[in-house]
């Protein structure tokens, strides 16, 4: 068969659903071949947001979200997504067009090295140069891409290799299982929570996966033992618990801090260093237990003591079926600390004022989302509040990016997020710095008929460098904008425009659009001008006399 038909049929050995893709003159025998598929294509409108979809496809589903753009500029334009995936951890599989490479006629029009440019953001990068070769290129893409720890791969399909024939047969993926834990490692690492007396459990981006969610629930509820989450490790357990203490939504000197600093033994899962550092060891501290797919990377803030290496799922369970809970374990004044963070949260989000404030933004947004309603967050002064302040119930319920931290993706995740649990309530956050990155694929959900909302949180500037730059003692310069008349906007491409004037319209309008259904903007300003003193200096202060 020709060459491009052999690519889709590995695709769709490999069960891939949907294509996010803009394709160009070079992707025709692709997209012909796509054409008889049962894979859906998604045609987006910028390459970038194709590839935010792709890899939050894989971060929801554990499978590799598939992109697809032309070579060139369209290649170049999925290096933000590229990015997004491998520092995220998200299994993504992206796939460009090249001019023949066997002949040519156009000289070097459009052409760059791709490959090269991929080779430093994806754990594997190929140009196909040969019909017979795209089975073991396609299997090895999507194999790399959802090892752990997964990440963005690459394939470059030349169309006169697209055009190619061939017989070889398509690879089906093999039966794998990731290596466990050595037992003397558990040993040791049970023995130590045994004499710990006040043992903390950490989870980041790493406990963030199906079955280890699952096992971390019954790890925490069997033990009780109080559990402390980074940003990407948010609803890995319930955060509404009584053994959840906080989210480390700030790098140090908040409540949840003096939690971490008054443990005697840190249980640290699925520790993930492109996260900021969550705590930081120092000689005498805390003992840390190392939970992980993956030996420790160890800097001057974090050597573990002892590794436990092999599937954090089983090493969880195997843990637990060791442990007991111990008598002179105290969590009194784990306990002690989740009370007055939640005492703080409670009397900050009762400010009826407008513009409103983010924590009272917050509030109203878990009032009306579901348990189950997925929140997909842009980059911006909010995702601080928001993995502070929101209690998530469930994994992959808030999906924020702690590792690239890019503005741009937050309308595509929830597009993504919408197409594989259409059922569920879904709602992006977005503020008007990184709206605008990619508000063009409002056009793409409404084409869709997506039932969506997105609540674009209004500042008219960069906020989140704002607060940086008071922090520095730095004069308000150069991070302020215009901005267009949203709702206008919003009914521009088909959706409907909203315009909150007054704090308590916003909860009963969010409820109205999702009874409607269809795509829907809801344009609200903030008032960020308390950040730099309750960010930088009240939680300090406070949270020093505990």
């Amino acid at each position: 068969m020709k060459a491009s038909d052999l690519f889709v049929r590995a695709l769709e050995a490999e069960g891939v659903e949907y294509v996010f893709a803009i394709p160009g003159e070079e992707n025709l025998d692709l997209l012909e071949s796509l054409r008889g598929s049962k894979i859906q294509l998604v045609v987006t409108r910028h390459e970038q947001a194709a590839g935010f979809m792709a890899s939050t496809y894989g971060r929801l589903t554990g499978k590799s979200g598939v992109c697809l753009s032309t070579l060139g500029p369209g290649a170049t334009n999925l290096v933000t997504a590229a990015a997004y995936a491998q520092l995220g951890a998200m299994p993504m599989v992206m796939v460009t067009g090249q001019k023949p490479i066997k002949s040519s006629k156009q000289g070097q029009f459009q052409i760059i090295d791709i490959v090269d440019m991929m080779q430093p953001l994806t754990k594997f990068t190929r140009t196909i140069v040969s019909g017979d070769n795209v089975p073991a290129h396609v299997r090895e893409a999507f194999r790399q891409a959802q090892e752990e720890r997964p990440g963005a791969t690459h394939l470059e399909l030349p169309e006169d290799i697209a055009r190619e024939r061939s017989s070889m047969p398509v690879l089906e993926p093999s039966y794998t299982r990731r290596p466990i834990a050595e037992e003397k490692a558990i040993r040791q690492a049970a023995e130590a929570i045994t004499g710990a007396r006040k043992p903390l459990l950490l989870i980041g981006a790493g406990g963030n996966r199906k079955l280890t969610a699952k096992m971390l629930r019954e790890f925490v509820e069997k033990l009780g033992i109080p559990a402390v989450t980074t940003q990407m490790g948010k609803g890995v357990i319930d955060e509404s618990g009584p053994h959840f203490i906080g989210n480390t939504a700030l790098s140090d000197h908040d409540f949840v801090h003096r939690a971490i600093d008054q443990a005697d033994l840190i249980i640290n899962v699925g520790h993930d260093v492109v996260e900021k550092p969550p705590f930081f060891m120092r000689p005498g501290g805390a003992e840390v237990v190392h939970i992980n797919f993956s030996s420790a990377q160890v800097d001057p803030v974090y050597f573990p003591q002892i590794e436990v290496v092999g599937d954090i799922a089983n090493s969880l369970w195997q843990l637990k079926e060791r442990l007991e809970p111990q008598k002179h374990w105290s969590f009194t004044d784990a306990h002690r600390i989740r009370d007055a963070l939640q005492q703080h949260i409670r009397d900050g989000c009762v400010d009826d004022s407008f513009p409103i404030r983010p924590q009272r933004l917050v509030k109203e947004i878990r009032d009306v989302m579901p348990k189950d309603g997925i929140l997909a967050l842009d980059n911006g002064m909010y995702k601080i509040w928001f993995a502070r302040n929101y209690p998530a119930h469930s994994p992959n319920s808030v999906l924020l990016d702690n590792a690239l931290a890019t503005m741009g993706a937050g309308l595509p995740s929830a597009m993504a997020a919408k197409l594989v649990f259409p059922e569920r309530q879904v709602l992006a956050i977005c503020g008007d710095g990184g709206f605008m990155m990619n508000s063009q694929e409002l056009e793409t959900a409404v084409r869709l008929k997506q039932d969506l909302i997105i609540l674009l949180v209004r500042d008219d500037g960069y906020g989140m460098i704002k607060w940086k730059q008071k922090q520095m003692d730095f004069d308000d310069f150069g991070l302020e904008f215009g901005n267009p008349d949203f709702v206008a906007y919003a009914e521009s491409y088909g959706a409907s425009g909203h315009r909150v004037e007054a704090t308590a319209e916003l909860k009963p309008l969010i409820e109205k659009c999702s009874k409607e259904g269809g795509v829907h903007l809801i344009d609200v300003r903030v008032d960020y001008s308390d950040n730099d003193r309750i960010l930088n200096r009240e939680i300090r202060e406070l949270s020093d006399k505990l």
